[in-house]
């Protein structure tokens, strides 16, 4: 009973545009995440098929207690699935309903003349992306060294570090790289499932998208900082600033839904992060006078948004007509417009980054350029990772100022980030900045805002280092 409790509430989060399908499973506590994962999508592919037969045999009127989502579950299961699973109240309401749930089936295959199932699915034209399996080397609990010999002992063949996404592409089923542009990660192919690893078990590693890991990373708060995490669950962005601050200083996470914020704190017990504190609060009515809040200086927005951007969203099926409407996009932009100026109204803020996994202009560019139109006088837009391939659009003169992320340009999720900096002269970060130079570090992390070196910025994370290194060898460019 619980997989169909389960699969109809990752329905209705996604009617509520809460999340991605992979997102909301992996965080539903499901013990079967596979099997819910196949539940949902499949659901959600008959989806149209599901409403038909449901309407056409009265189902819902006749079943009083019995919710749309709970229907479509358990008519899939019946009818294109395996059969029911469960047994109990459940299994014997539809079971009544079995017969004329079949001869309904059987006639609208009829009317559509087709004979199998799959052909009642109108499909539609969609681009199938398949990306990395991205891998986030927990440095609360492990190091770099310790992760990659471990997957050495399971027969995976490390190439060393990649040079371009070029090479992100070409890695075979048992083959794996460090990321080119973030130090902490790991890049297997994508078929990988690393759900059930020990290390993601244990909190190890962190399955979570490259682009969704720019942001903590070019915020990078100095260790012993008081951060904000605006809009923090499910909680994977801030674990990783937790992470950064190396556990030490005060790392404040809001979020308004309690569910989310269960399951974040979940996750945070697991990665092991002991500096945050959880409050289930609208960031918009965190009084940001409150003395508990003057010492913070850096905060990390990414607000809800349309996600537009996300790739493995099963969007033929999730997305209705409108969900990308002008209407929709304004109301979206108004709520990312007014958290981005709360965020910069915090008395000793320095650094905010802000966030969407949105492609929409509308919620990113357009909104940065009228937060500068109000507070351009006070913050300015930081030029972030000048190397990265993918820019912010030009709308506005430092458009390009931000990054974007796409699965065609850099094999990742669709992604937007701006940093605003408090303009406060040439301080002694924004001088570190400029002058930093490729020698010091290589990797193209010498674009980033940060001026700390790579071996710099991890080490004081990690446990007791080993003292066997692993030699990371880069790729060689395949002819």
């Amino acid at each position: 009973m619980a997989l169909y409790v389960k699969a109809a509430a990752v329905l209705g989060q996604l009617e509520a545009k809460r999340g991605s399908v992979k997102a909301l499973v992996f965080n539903s506590g499901h013990k079967n995440i596979k099997q819910l994962y196949a539940l949902v999508c499949e659901t959600l592919r008959y989806s149209p098929v599901l409403e038909d037969i449901i309407s056409t045999t009265a189902l819902l009127k006749k079943e009083k207690k019995l919710q749309m989502n709970v229907a479509k579950v358990l008519v899939y299961d019946l009818l294109f699935g395996k059969g029911l699973k469960c047994g109990g109240s459940w299994k014997a309401l539809i079971m009544k309903h079995r017969s004329q749930l079949k001869s309904t089936l059987a006639r609208l295959k009829i009317k559509r003349k087709v004979c199998r199932n799959e052909d009642l699915i109108e499909s539609k034209p969609a681009k199938d992306y398949r990306l990395p399996r991205y891998v986030r080397v927990n440095l609360l609990k492990t190091n770099m060294e310790d992760v990659i010999d471990y997957f050495k002992r399971e027969d995976y063949l490390y190439l060393g570090q990649a040079t371009d996404a070029d090479h992100l592409k070409n890695l075979a089923s048992k083959q794996f790289v460090s990321d080119p542009h973030l130090p902490e990660l790991l890049v297997f192919h994508p078929k990988i499932d690393l759900h059930e690893n020990v290390l993601y078990t244990a909190g190890h590693i962190i399955l979570q998208d490259k682009a969704s890991c720019l942001p903590a990373h070019l915020l990078n708060p100095p260790v012993g900082s008081h951060v904000i995490d605006a809009c923090a669950a499910p909680g994977n962005k801030t674990s990783h600033l937790a992470a950064i601050l190396c556990n030490k200083g005060k790392l404040f996470a809001f979020d308004l839904d309690t569910k989310r914020l269960a399951t974040m704190g979940t996750l945070l017990l697991r990665a092991g992060v002991t500096c945050h504190e959880m409050a289930n609060q609208d960031f918009l009515l965190v009084d940001a006078s409150d003395s508990k809040y003057q010492g913070v200086k850096y905060i990390l927005l990414d607000p809800s948004c349309s996600g537009s951007g996300i790739v493995n969203r099963l969007n033929q099926f999730t997305d209705d007509e409108d969900s990308s409407s002008t209407q929709r996009l304004q109301a979206l932009a108004a709520f990312q417009h007014k958290a981005l100026s709360h965020a910069l109204s915090f008395p000793s803020v320095e650094r905010v980054i802000y966030s969407t996994c949105s492609v929409n202009r509308e919620e990113n560019e357009d909104v940065v350029e009228k937060i500068l139109q109000q507070y351009g006088n006070h913050f300015r837009l930081v030029n972030l990772m000048p190397s990265w391939p993918c820019r912010g659009l030009d709308t506005f003169p430092e458009g390009p100022r931000c990054l974007r992320a796409s699965p065609s340009a850099t094999l990742t999720n669709g992604f937007f980030v701006a940093m605003l900096e408090k303009q406060n002269g040439q301080n002694e970060l924004e001088q570190n900045r400029e002058s930093f130079s490729e020698e010091r570090v290589p990797l193209p992390e010498s674009d980033l805002a940060p001026a700390k070196t790579l071996e710099g910025k991890p080490a004081a994370c990690t446990p007791a280092p080993r003292t066997k290194k692993v030699k990371r060898k880069k790729v060689q460019s395949r002819t």
